[in-house]
């Protein structure tokens, strides 16, 4: 059986599902909102650092400045989640984009290290992203969706992109606090479109009919059993295991990129910003186009497989970077593969729960994130500090490697 066949027949294993008539207004929708909150999200950013040593807040203070947000978006993702599934995902889209009102809000107000500190805890349900998935997911077929889970991230990318310039140009012109003010304003505009846009329901009721009896008789979003019953489920196990194991290497070398690039290949910080520039481009495209067109060529196995290999292939390589010419070759297969990866393993985890609960299954989904972030940082210095810039190839070569192994013996959580 050919791929494409494979792909057919994985998508009538999951029930087959075909695209509903909201899909093509709520999708462009998302594109703009996640644009908008992405935009909002990286004025603060680069807004935070300045503010922080204006305040009087020293790196390590700003290091738990950043671990407090880190926790509490990891306690919150599998919560939210929750939330859009017993209230839908207008209500959890709405719920997310007043946290981000208030946590910009806050920043704004912000004058001691206590209200700065304050401004990070509505991040526990500052889960936008996840919201917009949330929709995508209940309009979207099983067919386009790992395409237009990808598109959310070149949404993402583009207000990646503008955000800090926008908040650099205001900042310059007024304050930091300014900057966050703006961003708190457009979060609230956010929130009106979305009320006025996005139905009360976006699941398809045929669908949820489907799967009615599956849903739990509890209607808390605190049921952390029901939370954790998501787990029991081989794939959604799989998953989180894949994405944790996967996800490890990467974040050790996003959290000491801009350190190890200066001190291995002298970078300024204009080069630096040109290099980090490089790697949005590489992203958005892969994510924008190249998704799309390989998903619908291959089954989601056999595409674990292909980017699993490639990570391995490309971290090993990584370990014998020595010059930036180098660098920015390997960065083309691993950013390609690892997004490619990630949107698999997003979309695949959506098709295996029932359609009452794939909000909770994308919260777990995303948990992963924040857990990678709390602890990469000082696994990667210590690494760093020990081994070399080397370590973080053969750590990914190992950890992609390992699973690459155990997805060609056949475990795979039912992934086909």
């Amino acid at each position: 059986m050919n791929n494409a066949a494979d792909k057919q027949a994985g998508d009538k294993e999951h029930g087959g599902l075909q695209r509903t008539p909201l899909y093509t207004k709520m999708t462009i929708l998302m594109y703009i909102i996640v644009f908008l909150y992405s935009g909002c999200f990286w004025i603060q950013i680069g807004v935070l650092p300045f503010l922080s040593k204006k305040l009087g807040v020293d790196p390590i203070m700003f290091g738990y400045l950043e671990t407090i947000f880190s926790i509490s978006m990891l306690i919150g993702g599998p919560l939210f989640g929750r939330f859009g599934d017993l209230f839908g995902a207008r209500a959890a889209l709405t719920l997310a984009l007043f946290s981000a009102f208030l946590t910009y809000a806050m920043l704004a107000m912000s004058s001691n290290i206590l209200m700065l500190f304050l401004s990070r805890l509505p991040g526990v349900l500052m889960h936008v992203m996840h919201g917009a998935q949330m929709v995508v997911t209940d309009v979207s077929g099983s067919a386009e969706r790992v395409d237009v889970l990808g598109k959310l991230g070149v949404a993402y990318g583009v207000g990646m992109v503008t955000g800090p310039t926008v908040g650099g140009l205001i900042t310059r012109f007024s304050s930091e606090q300014t900057a966050a003010l703006a961003a708190s304003i457009i979060s609230l505009a956010t929130i009106v479109l979305v009320l006025a846009t996005v139905p009360k329901t976006t699941k398809d009721p045929g669908r949820v009919a489907k799967t009615d009896e599956a849903k739990s008789e509890s209607h808390s979003v605190f049921d952390y059993q029901a939370i954790l019953a998501l787990l029991k489920i081989p794939m959604v196990r799989y998953i989180v295991i894949l994405k944790v194991v996967v996800g490890i290497p990467v974040g050790v070398f996003h959290s000491m990129f801009a350190m190890v690039n200066i001190d291995k290949f002298g970078l300024t910080a204009e080069t630096n910003g040109h290099l980090l520039s490089y790697v949005g481009i590489v992203t958005m495209v892969m994510q924008g186009f190249g998704v799309g067109y390989i998903s619908k060529r291959f089954s989601d196995g056999s595409l674990l497989k292909m980017s699993t290999a490639a990570l391995a292939v490309s971290y090993l390589l990584l370990a014998l970077v020595d010059n930036l010419p180098f660098l920015l070759v390997i960065l083309i297969p691993m950013i390609a593969s690892g997004s490619l990866l990630n949107l698999v393993a997003s979309s695949s985890i959506t098709k295996c729960v029932p359609d009452t609960a794939t909000g909770t299954s994308l919260g777990l989904s995303m948990a992963t994130h924040s857990l990678i972030r709390t602890m990469t940082p000082t696994l990667g210095g210590y690494l760093y500090a020990l081994f070399g810039y080397p370590s973080f190839g053969l750590l990914g070569f190992v950890m992609n490697g390992a699973m690459m192994i155990s997805i060609l013996m056949g475990y795979t959580g039912g992934i086909k």
